[in-house]
């Protein structure tokens, strides 16, 4: 149901105080007076709770040119740009990776890729940093492919063993 707000200063101060609570912003100002020093105390906290707000996380749908499960990481198709499997042997293009699906799609199915942000994982090393694997096809592992010719793409660090933060770096390509 939305809220509906008088047109007047009591109002859009209760329109931002909405807008605030609803998204985790300090308020230190309120209670905030029902008059124009109110709306002006409301205003500043809205502006100063901007900086720090940042979303959980980041994302965008694409086509799933293969089944992809959840937490796999993907690279997009340079000729379809649909999302694959990524993995850190083959070709440059596989290891780029571009993020981890948030769900499990099948082929031909819009799947939601995460780019930024904490994604629920498991069996993770709290603490330790992961990269795209050589030998399975959109996992991660805690050991950096090694041998000419793999990929070393950096993609995120644990912060507990279900939790991981995706910190995606460039493919560093070995010779």
């Amino acid at each position: 149901m939305t809220a509906t707000y008088d047109s007047n200063i009591v109002g859009a101060i209760e329109a931002l105080v909405d807008l605030m609570s609803g998204n985790g912003f300090a308020m230190t100002r309120e209670p905030y007076a029902p008059n124009y020093r109110g709306l002006v105390d409301a205003i500043i906290d809205l502006k100063e709770g901007f900086p720090v707000f940042v979303p959980t996380t980041v994302g965008f749908k694409v086509t799933a040119g293969t089944t992809i499960n959840q937490g796999q990481a993907v690279y997009l198709d340079q000729t379809t740009g649909s999302a694959y499997l990524a993995s850190a042997s083959g070709t440059e293009n596989l290891s780029l990776v571009v993020g981890f699906a948030n769900e499990t799609k099948t082929t031909g199915n819009q799947i939601y890729i995460l780019v930024a942000g904490v994604i629920g994982l498991t069996g993770l090393d709290t603490g330790d940093y992961y990269y795209l694997s050589d030998t399975t096809a959109g996992s991660i592992t805690n050991v950096a492919p090694s041998g000419a010719g793999k990929y070393v793409v950096s993609v995120g660090q644990a912060v507990s063993s279900t939790q991981f933060s995706i910190q995606l770096e460039p493919t560093i390509k070995l010779s």
